[in-house]
């Protein structure tokens, strides 16, 4: 009995000693789906599902859940900024982001629309007869045929013809007694197309011609030939359909938003497929007033010349319409850049480099469609570099990631003031800039003497030209304006008023921010080691970094944070770090 006692506690303890051994490699039992399907490599790369962004992994494949292809994500930010995102250089590579460097040029005034080649309706000729009969013979046995002016068609055989012969011959007779009833059988002879020649022919030899033959009056080409030998015709019918093909028309279809740029009298050239490389010439004569609502086009028509008939009705045509609008000068963007966001145009524009690429959202305001570009009106600079390619894969990594997307975005800071009250307060800021300048040099002279005038443009700032909440926004600002330039004003000390300058710099930037400025765009710098490492913010109209808060000691320490251009419109910060006035 002992030793099978002895056997049964030492199967029990094994049984207790697994459970806990299992315990402790299950992780206690309990389930972790999040971290299932989450596997992130040592570079922070990762690979999420759209449809499913708690599924992340280092490499490309499939989502678990849904089957969907993973997209790179962004790496985790390292930028405070909302609106911009970080990502890394092999995101960027399986993304195909692609950049265009936005430039100046003109708009050019052209416009690339698609047609066909059609008949000039003008020139189609329909053959009629003008007696009735009988065809005894045709001359022209195929419709696609060409015929010249004059050539004969056709022989008819008319019994109407053969009496109205008789009855010229009897009249001339007695012409000169009768002379009312000769002219009317002569008549009689023309209003069927008779010529006086033949008339002539008729009394001269006394005969009657029992056929008559039926001439092409202009030259083209047979389009529809409807009688056959031995048909009987009545007066009117039509024998023979002729277009003249030397000249056709050129029909093409237009968008609404292409309609503003064209006129009648504006020149094309055009190619055709069947003659690559040669272009053709043409005038548009014709503008539809009507809009085509199943595709929601305008046909628009230009003649052009078909020398040697080498332009085929229902050819293909890509044109180019060089329309007689007035160009303009400006930056252009590609239409492909453009994210639209209701009547809001947004941009991705690059913002790090190469090892570390990283895009800003920025909302822009458009001008004309040229092409395939936009005419920019504010938003951007010359020289600045959007994404061109990949941009809805850099807007799906920003909404993964948290940061303003194209179906998130922050209030518009900027008010609509009029533009008169812009340039006073750029006027105000071109003074406050000169005060930064002597800070710059550590000159506390020169600081007191630029104040007496940046206080003398605050005063010329036009309240009354504001409304509403524009007015009420001013008002705001402008006391503690006044109140920091008095403090400004009553110290020699140079450190004393950087002190005072920086909450100066945090009034004048938010000016700028809610009522805009004209001219040279501005650029807010930042430098964080000032005041003791609680960082501090200016404005300057050049790009490179003039620290005003250590001066020569750390001259070039800071970087740009954000630029406003003329007509931007500024977007509000989740945080806004100047809004804390620092405790010196």
């Amino acid at each position: 009995m002992s030793t099978k006692r002895n056997i049964l506690i030492i199967i029990i303890g094994c049984l207790f000693f697994g459970g806990v051994m299992g315990w402790l490699v299950r992780g206690g039992g309990g389930k972790h789906p999040d971290r299932e399907h989450t596997h992130i490599d040592e570079d922070g790369v990762e690979y999420t599902c759209s449809m499913h962004p708690q599924i992340r992994q280092n490499e490309p494949g499939q989502c678990p859940l849904c089957g969907m292809a993973l997209t790179p994500a962004s790496q985790k930010k390292t930028d405070s900024s909302p609106y911009v995102l970080e990502m890394s250089p092999e995101a960027v590579a399986l993304s195909n982001v692609m950049t265009t460097q936005v430039k100046s040029g003109e708009t050019g005034s052209k416009v690339q629309l698609s047609g066909k080649i059609q008949p000039n309706e003008k020139r189609i000729k329909s053959l009629t007869a003008n007696f009735s009969g009988r065809i005894d013979a045709l001359f022209v046995s195929f419709t696609g045929e060409e015929v010249r002016k004059g050539q004969k068609l056709a022989t008819l055989y008319s019994p109407e013809l053969v009496n109205a012969q008789k009855e010229l011959l009897e009249t001339a007779k007695i012409k000169e007694r009768q002379p009312s009833l000769y002219r009317a059988a002569k008549e009689k002879l023309r209003l069927w197309n008779i010529s006086e020649e033949q008339i002539a022919a008729i009394e001269a030899k006394g005969e009657v011609r029992t056929q008559f033959d039926i001439y092409a009056d202009v030259s083209g080409v047979v389009t529809g030939r409807n009688v056959a030998v031995g048909d009987f015709i009545n007066r009117g019918s039509v024998l023979f359909e002729i277009i003249d093909l030397n000249q056709v028309w050129v029909v093409l279809d237009a968008y609404e938003s292409d309609l503003s740029a064209l006129k009648r009298g504006d020149s094309l050239t055009f190619q055709v497929a069947a003659y690559p490389g040669k272009e053709y010439k043409a005038t548009i004569t014709y503008i539809d007033p009507i809009l085509n609502v199943g595709t929601r086009t305008v046909a628009i028509r230009a003649e052009a010349p078909n020398p040697g008939l080498q332009l085929k009705p229902e050819m293909f045509v890509s044109a180019t319409i060089q329309t007689r609008a007035d160009q303009e000068k400006g930056l252009l963007i590609p239409k492909s850049a453009v994210l639209w966001t209701g009547p809001r145009a947004v941009v991705y524009v690059q913002v790090g480099d190469k090892n570390a690429p990283a895009f800003e959202m920025r909302e822009v305001i458009l001008g004309n469609r040229v092409g395939d570009n936009y005419l920019l009106e504010s938003g951007l600079r010359d020289g600045e570099e959007v994404v061109s390619n990949g941009l809805f894969s850099i807007d799906a990594a920003a909404q993964l990631s948290g940061n303003y997307s194209m179906m998130s975005q922050a209030k518009v800071k900027s008010l609509e003031v009029p533009e008169a009250f812009s340039n006073q307060l750029t006027q105000l800021v071109i003074h406050y800039t000169e005060i930064k300048d002597a800070l710059v040099k550590s000159d506390a002279q020169a600081v007191n003497s630029h104040l007496s005038k940046t206080m003398s443009a605050l005063e010329k700032v036009d309240m009354g030209l504001l409304e509403g909440q524009a007015h009420d926004t001013w008002m705001a600002l402008l006391r503690p304006m006044k109140s920091s330039m008095d403090d400004l004003g009553k110290t020699m000390e140079i450190e004393e008023q950087r002190k005072h300058f920086e909450v100066l710099s945090n009034q004048v930037i938010e000016a700028v921010e809610y009522f805009g400025i004209t001219g040279d765009a501005v650029y807010r710098q930042y430098c964080p080691m000032a005041f003791r490492d609680n960082g501090a913010y200016w404005l300057s109209f050049e790009k490179e970094v003039r620290n005003p808060y250590f001066g020569d000691q750390m001259l070039t320490c800071g970087e740009v944070k954000e630029v406003y251009s003329a007509g931007q419109r500024v977007m509000a910060r989740e945080e806004n770090s100047r809004a804390k006035t620092h405790a010196h």
